[in-house]
């Protein structure tokens, strides 16, 4: 019994010690560590915006450019009672009053060349027409119209559909 305890003392030992061994060998075998700490603070790279250099024209709403002044017509030199029209559109429509509609509706439009079919109907909220109101050549100028809603057309929402040669508008009306 006493060799065997003489035995695993000296095992023990030894393992000891070479674990101690190797484990020494190991952390002298390893690099030393590249991370740097540092206790001053870095200066922030400061990124550039880059700019979009293009020839585009800045936007300036057409609202209320027709007399009148508002909150986006800037510094306009027209008189309150001309009409800008551009001279490309052969048709612009000016005002549609009342709306909501009762009885009686009224519009004003603005042709640009002679003899231009020009046709007005109503049409519902699924695109079939309701009524015509218009089917007849107009000259060239400003035209103020005055229809008497049909009886057969129900309280609700619709649209009011005015064609002039090759170009059409859509504006929304309430009938009551």
């Amino acid at each position: 019994m006493k060799l065997y305890t003489k035995i695993t003392l000296l095992t023990k030992l030894a393992c000891t010690w070479c674990i101690v061994l190797l484990c020494s060998l190991n952390s002298w075998s390893q690099q030393t560590d590249s991370i740097h700490i540092s206790l001053k603070s870095r200066t922030k790279k400061t990124s550039r915006i880059p700019e979009i250099k293009a020839n585009i024209t800045p936007y300036k709403p057409l609202f209320m450019t027709v007399g009148g002044s508002g909150m986006f017509n800037t510094s306009s030199t027209v008189p309150k009672n001309a009409t800008v029209v551009p001279k490309d559109k052969l048709l612009s429509i000016l005002k549609i009053y009342p709306n909501p509609v009762e009885d009686q509706l009224n519009i004003i439009l603005s042709i640009g060349k002679d003899g231009t079919q020009t046709t007005i109907k109503i049409i519902d909220l699924l695109g079939n027409e309701v009524a015509t109101l218009l089917n007849e050549r107009l000259n060239a100028g400003e035209h103020a119209k005055n229809f008497v809603v049909p009886n057969r057309i129900n309280p609700g929402i619709y649209f009011l559909r005015v064609i002039a040669g090759s170009e059409s508008q859509v504006k929304r009306i309430s009938v009551l």
